[in-house]
């Protein structure tokens, strides 16, 4: 059973596509891609990204925990500080990529995972809750908007008492906002854009209440709505990876780039921490890279990456036409001696060696 958001019924009145995404009936764009992703890039948009999944974790055992089954050092988070994880499987591979919230220091946390995880996540922190720590999944209660770009913070500021136009990145404030009490207000998201990310209770119409209020303060400054599909160019043309194209269970955080969220230095033993100093200390054999076509093509997930014999060197993870640039980018994996900047690939489309070239990131 497909599963709507509180925000569904906005989305479907204001005419947005919309289309089956993890479980949820979410739009996928409303006045077009390209459109919409101008409109982060130079102003300001609202992404409804209430699918994603929220874990609390508290008492004097939830550090702890984090520590044991994150990449990160969690134990430098101090209240009102976030920060980008991961959370690994006995093999070194990336079972999720996540967002750590450090609500109360040594005492409540928020995890922040993708929504297509939320299940598979919950179980694996789950089993590996030895220690007691006390564990909800707020998901389905709770609400999350992304309102980015350049303007967001300017636009959202009479909505707030609190001062979100100076928030550091990764930081984030709990308060009031369009009349509502207790709402996180966080200088993150994946657009590259700036903004902010407000998560808050679904009770007493606080959906609705916060939607038209962003809607009606930002009308004059001409904030739009903005589905999943400007999300991707966005995410893309910043290098961000994207779980289930990028990163997965078979690629490990070295290989994707991650390496600094990779504390293998942090006292604590994390689930695969001997495989990856392994992997450190040997050398990686494939990476993620960013690449720019120089011929007319669009790379596509899963297209093999070739060198300039045909010999296939890897594969296409993500890709597409850069509203931004005006030319196609994309993101693979390929044999470490090829991922060079400007060295010369060829992406196999329809058996057809077309010619792009590695780039450092990110693309925008």
């Amino acid at each position: 059973m497909i599963k709507n958001t509180p925000f569904t019924g906005k989305h479907v009145a204001l005419g947005a596509r919309m289309a089956a995404f993890a479980g949820y009936n979410m739009p996928i764009s409303y006045s077009g891609i390209n459109d919409e992703h101008a409109a982060v890039r130079n102003n300001a948009g609202v992404f409804d990204v209430s699918h994603m999944g929220e874990f609390m974790l508290k008492g004097a055992n939830a550090l702890e925990l984090i520590q044991r089954v994150t990449t990160n050092d969690a134990s430098k988070l101090t209240s009102g500080k976030a920060q980008y994880s991961s959370l690994t499987n006995e093999q070194g591979g990336i079972v999720d990529d996540l967002i750590v919230y450090c609500i109360e220091e040594n005492n409540v946390y928020m995890l922040v995972v993708n929504a297509s995880n939320i299940e598979k996540d919950w179980n694996w922190i789950s089993e590996r809750n030895t220690k007691g720590a006390e564990m909800h999944n707020i998901s389905d209660k709770t609400c999350l908007l992304a309102i980015q770009g350049p303007n967001a913070c300017k636009i959202l500021q009479p909505l707030t008492s609190q001062d979100i136009m100076n928030l550091k990145y990764y930081t984030f404030v709990k308060g009031d906002f369009a009349g509502v009490s207790n709402v996180i207000i966080s200088a993150t998201g994946y657009t590259g854009s700036g903004g902010v990310e407000i998560y808050f209770e679904d009770k007493d119409d606080a959906a609705s209440k916060i939607w038209d209020a962003i809607f009606e303060t930002g009308k004059a400054a001409g904030i739009k709505p903005i589905g999943l599909g400007a999300r991707d160019t966005l995410r893309l043309e910043m290098g961000y990876c994207l779980y289930g194209n990028d990163i997965d269970d078979a690629t490990s955080p070295l290989e994707a780039g991650l390496g600094w969220i990779t504390k293998l230095n942090k006292a604590e033993d994390f689930t695969a921490k001997a495989i990856l100093e392994q992997q450190k200390a040997a050398g990686i054999e494939r990476k993620l890279v960013g690449f720019e076509m120089l011929e007319k093509g669009i790379p596509r997930h899963d297209y093999l990456i070739k060198d300039a014999a045909g010999q296939t060197i890897g594969k296409v993870t993500s890709g597409t036409q850069a509203p931004s640039l005006n030319k196609a980018i994309g993101l693979g994996y390929v044999a470490v001696g090829h991922a060079a900047a400007d060295t010369e690939i060829y992406i196999d489309i329809r058996n057809t060696p077309v010619k792009a070239k590695v780039v450092k990131f990110p693309f925008a």
